[in-house]
């Protein structure tokens, strides 16, 4: 196992010698290893079609970006039937129509077919073809105006990438399947850190089909303020669904706020460690956890929030104070949560501890600390260009 000190209180947490080209830190917990476009020298591509050329191509690269691109506008504008799910008490003052994706409007999940119509949708084509990104690939913001607007990040079938300090943002917020800012499947090695997702439209990041294996995310802000609410209520319910066969996920150091629901959802034999991320505002529930989910959620702080966990059908490790049980597996004590005028977060299913033995972890974890709000999301490092 490998010893990693984590210090919240630093604005560049998990930050020690880069092996990797542009990068600020090396990947922590699961994903360690992760090294990217490796040595390759740093490029600033000119245009949205550079950049995406870039992104997708098979040669390793380390690709820096200072500015926004904007893909808004660049594959036109769809209209077509959609509708207004049953979930949307609120049209046209903060709530969420929806594309008709895979027949969703029909096939159940909008709601009460009594209650569910039919209207036309008008959107954005781009936010919902999001930018297959291929092996070997850095993806580098420069300061804090790092921004892909009107595009999400594909990474499907590949391995060994990173993503570091970028906002993804404006993907049909207005409208349920508007777009997704990452999704992973089939991965290995890929590290997600000091990435700010807000104003989309279904998930800001999921994971489906096959499994996401070796995966941090770390540092990022999941911010779900939003004009058009599928509650109806200024807060994103669809944020993060974990839902891979058997994703290994270090989900750390994140700030996750103004959300109602789905922070995250998690099933098909995800093992999570979650660890010191700060959940707040959240009108809903912050974990949904499925059969033959495992989780160990240690040091984080919940502030605000109706209900830290939905439901639980798997396995939670969620001690309140300092814990000994994951000595023997982790190599180290587990840290208590912390709860603030917040629901109850109750889980000591210790059984599935051994899961985590011979892995790499996050070596040292300090108590909950509500800095993570000033050190998450973008424009919180400097890369080593």
């Amino acid at each position: 196992m490998k010893s990693l000190t984590f210090i919240v209180a630093s604005m560049a947490a998990f930050v020690g010698q880069s092996a990797a080209a542009g990068v600020t830190g090396e990947a922590p917990g699961f994903a360690t290893g992760t090294t990217g476009g490796g040595a390759a020298v740093g490029a600033y591509p000119a245009d949205i079609f550079e950049l995406k050329t870039w992104l997708t191509d098979a040669v390793p690269r380390t690709i820096l970006i200072d500015k926004e691109y904007n893909f808004l506008k660049s594959e036109n504008v769809t209209t077509e039937d959609g509708c207004r799910p049953d979930a949307n008490v609120c049209p046209g003052q903060g709530g969420q129509d929806a594309i008709n994706h895979a027949e969703w409007c029909t096939n159940g999940n909008a709601g009460d077919p009594a209650i569910v119509k039919t209207v036309k949708v008008t959107y954005d084509t781009a936010p919902r073809k999001p930018i297959n990104v291929a092996s070997n690939k850095s993806l580098v913001g420069v300061g804090s105006n790092a921004v892909l607007r009107g595009k999400g990040l594909r990474i499907k079938g590949s391995k060994n990438i990173i993503i570091q300090n970028i906002h993804i943002t404006d993907l049909n917020p207005q409208l349920i399947w508007g777009g997704d800012a990452i999704t992973l499947a089939g991965t290995d090695l890929v590290w997600i850190d000091h990435v700010k997702t807000s104003l989309i439209g279904r998930q800001h990041l999921v994971t489906g089909g096959l499994a996401s294996n070796r995966v941090a995310i770390t540092n990022c802000e999941f911010d779900g303020s939003t004009s058009w609410s599928n509650t109806c209520d200024n807060h994103h319910y669809w944020t993060i669904y974990f839902t891979g066969a058997a994703d290994l996920i270090t989900f750390a150091g994140n700030y996750i706020h103004h959300t109602s629901g789905r922070s995250p959802k998690l099933t098909a034999g995800t093992l999570l460690h979650a660890v010191n991320n700060l959940w707040s505002d959240n009108t809903g529930h912050a974990l949904d956890i499925g059969t033959g989910v495992s989780v160990v959620a240690e040091g984080n702080t919940f502030i605000k929030v109706e209900k830290p966990i939905l439901e639980n059908l798997g396995a939670l490790f969620a001690p309140s104070a300092l814990s000994d049980a994951c000595t023997g597996p982790l190599g180290r004590p587990c840290q208590g949560n912390v709860l603030s005028n917040s629901g109850p977060f109750v889980g000591d299913d210790t059984s599935m501890l051994a899961k985590f033995k011979g892995k790499e972890v996050i070596g040292s974890v300090p108590a909950p600390d509500t800095n993570i709000r000033a050190s998450a999301g973008v424009g919180k490092v400097t890369p080593k260009c």
